[in-house]
């Protein structure tokens, strides 16, 4: 890129919802109770692993890993997002713009590998449970968990500067109301071809192999929990993985609908929908899918808060 190319563009100015003022209105309130909900949701699970003796296992490990990537993840984009819906300026600077892009790619890209984590996390339990303590210790938990967020981060880094290398000749409206990348992208003057094949290979690894692998290894729990001879066992355990499932399927569901069909030079008003269910939507259902709904939660969540209590 040359360096003239790059002042050319020194911010960019994302369109959003500006076309449907009312819209606008309607989504600043329904953003900002979710937003608010995934915020104390996620906060309040990050807490309670942290506090009660009773949730220092590995899945809890791993929930709260989700829940703060979820806070960290809504966070890159959804406050700027509230401010631009109720203001006429809705720009971002260059650099502004490329942070945001390479912290949700990390961030969202982190999840699919934890998601896929808690899954194998989950088998172990369930179909492997006198080995599990041994197979799933503190350190390969930690192992795992860190691998997944320097793995991610370095592949977002990656993928942010080919597409912010790239000339944009003087193109700033993104038709997102996020510095996303395949929104960005569609600006670029020069070829993409180079950003396009990384975005495409980074999203095959990230979401159909994870995705895959979830699905056996819920199958095999599955087949576990229908030899289980208790009824009672059988339908609490069906209840937790078909909750699981849902939350998984609508997020692998709507970002593999973004990243891996078929790209096109015009901007959809369904792709700013879809970031909206993968990336407001599922982080304000996982703290009550994956934690709020369990038992061990609310007795923990009752104890942290009668002993806040009684030190008053």
């Amino acid at each position: 890129m040359e360096p003239a190319n790059r002042t050319e563009v020194s911010e960019f100015y994302l369109k959003g919802f500006s076309g449907y003022p009312a819209l606008e209105q309607l989504l600043f309130a329904l953003c900002s109770a979710m937003y608010l909900v995934t915020l104390l949701g996620n906060a309040a699970m990050v807490v309670l692993s942290l506090l009660d003796a009773r949730l220092h296992t590995p899945m809890y490990f791993f929930l709260g890993h989700l829940s703060l990537l979820d806070i960290c993840y809504t966070s890159t984009f959804v406050p700027l997002m509230l401010v631009h819906l109720l203001s006429p300026r809705k720009t971002i600077s260059f650099t502004g713009c490329a942070i945001q892009m390479c912290l949700s790619l990390s961030t969202g890209s982190t999840e699919c590998l934890l998601l896929a984590i808690m899954a194998y996390d989950r088998y172990l339990a369930i179909c492997r449970p006198l080995r599990y303590p041994a197979l799933m210790s503190r350190r390969l938990c930690s192992l795992l968990a860190g691998a997944a967020w320097a793995l991610c981060l370095l592949k977002s880094a990656s993928e942010t500067v080919l597409a912010m290398r790239l000339p944009f000749c003087g193109h700033r409206v993104v038709s997102h109301f996020t510095c996303e990348i395949l929104a960005v992208l569609k600006l670029a003057c020069g070829d993409t071809s180079a950003s396009e094949a990384f975005l495409l290979v980074g999203a095959v690894l990230l979401l159909p192999v994870p995705l895959a692998l979830i699905c056996l290894s819920y199958t095999l729990i599955l087949a576990t929990i229908l030899r289980a001879p208790s009824a009672a066992g059988r339908r609490k355990a069906f209840s937790t993985c078909s909750a699981h499932l849902a939350v998984v399927l609508l997020f692998y569901g709507t970002v593999i609908f973004m990243y891996m069909k078929p790209q096109s030079k015009e901007a959809r008003i369904s792709d700013e929908v879809f970031t909206v269910l993968y990336a407001v939507v599922t982080p304000m259902l996982n703290p009550i899918i994956y934690s709020l709904r369990n038992k061990e939660v609310r007795e923990a969540a009752r104890k942290v808060w009668g002993q806040r209590r009684a030190c008053r």
